[in-house]
């Protein structure tokens, strides 16, 4: 009778670990959410194109219901007023433009820092030989437009003609002689630079540990799911480790997604600081030149559009 009881135990225990195992199942299942998400045609969203590589966003639950890439993050800007883009890895700047303009859009982390480079003609050897020339870049309110900026006024330059263009296209440009020299974010500089042209400065000599992107995500995501944006920075932080300590693996998955060779990723690649770190002070000091430059109106804060708690909580 004992050893009937204990067997009667174990299949009732049994039972209740399968049904146990089954409604977890179930639970994980229905509380998937989806999302629509976008990133910019570049090796600055190594970390999404990572985690998508690798599923990591299906482990944790979010089904991507869209993921649109686009050219430049001035482009992006316009797609984050639609209703199906939630989140969005962005260059900081970009993404102020868009809070400015009204997009309730919250920053909950970095994605890296610099990034980018102004790419000159073989016969441009200084700074100063950008007196007059003619030099490619993105919209108003690009980063790569700010550094432009930055560069103009901190070598005094003069009769500067910028010809507007996205990165794509002032590569084209540069081949062809359109253009004396373009500013542009990593991964386009480095392809420049691999035909021949000279990089001539960069984010890194121009703008002391400047924030480069970010993840973003519409503000009622994070009131109505906070769950939901807990889990995307996690998986942002898990890529993000996963590019630093296998940057062969993520070079050739970045090569595959932009249509480039893998040794050219891997050099654009270590050009920037991948990180998950981001603070307050950083994205201050690139709305106040924002400002200056009259992209946005006076009375942005930083702190409140940035949101560091889900990202406190992996660390």
């Amino acid at each position: 009778m004992k050893d009937r009881t204990h067997s009667l135990v174990s299949i009732t225990g049994m039972g209740l670990l399968i049904l146990t195992i089954l409604t977890t199942g179930c639970t994980q299942k229905d509380n998937s959410q989806s999302i629509g998400m976008a990133v910019e045609f570049n090796d600055h969203a190594a970390c999404a194109y990572v985690a998508k590589e690798n599923g990591w966003y299906g482990e944790e639950g979010i089904n991507l219901t869209t993921y649109e890439s686009y050219a430049t993050g001035m482009r992006l800007t316009s797609a984050l007023a639609r209703g199906d883009i939630e989140v969005a890895y962005i260059c900081l700047a970009p993404a102020i433009m868009a809070y400015a303009r009204g997009v309730p859009v919250v920053i909950v982390s970095g994605t890296h820092k610099h990034g980018y480079g102004l790419v000159a003609s073989p016969d441009i050897v200084n700074i100063s030989d950008l007196n007059g020339a003619t030099i490619g870049c993105v919209r108003e309110g690009g980063m790569v437009d700010l550094l432009l900026n930055r560069m103009i006024q901190e070598y005094d330059l003069k009769d500067v003609r910028i010809q507007r263009m996205n990165p794509l296209k002032q590569v084209i440009a540069l081949e062809t002689g359109r253009i004396d020299a373009a500013f542009l974010p990593e991964h386009h500089a480095t392809v420049a630079e691999s035909k021949g042209f000279t990089m001539l400065i960069t984010s890194h000599e121009l703008w002391h540990e400047m924030q480069g992107s970010v993840l973003i995500v519409k503000r009622e995501l994070i009131e109505d799911d906070p769950e939901t944006v807990r889990r995307l920075v996690r998986v942002t932080e898990r890529a993000t480790t996963w590019v630093n300590e296998n940057p062969d693996d993520a070079a050739r998955i970045l090569a595959d997604e932009l249509d480039t060779e893998p040794e050219i990723i891997k050099k654009s690649m270590s050009r920037l600081n991948y990180t998950t770190g981001i603070d307050v002070d950083s994205v201050q000091e690139m709305i106040d030149f924002m400002v200056e430059l009259g992209y946005i109106d006076e009375g942005i804060r930083a702190e409140d559009m940035l949101d560091t708690e889900f990202l406190q909580e992996n660390i």
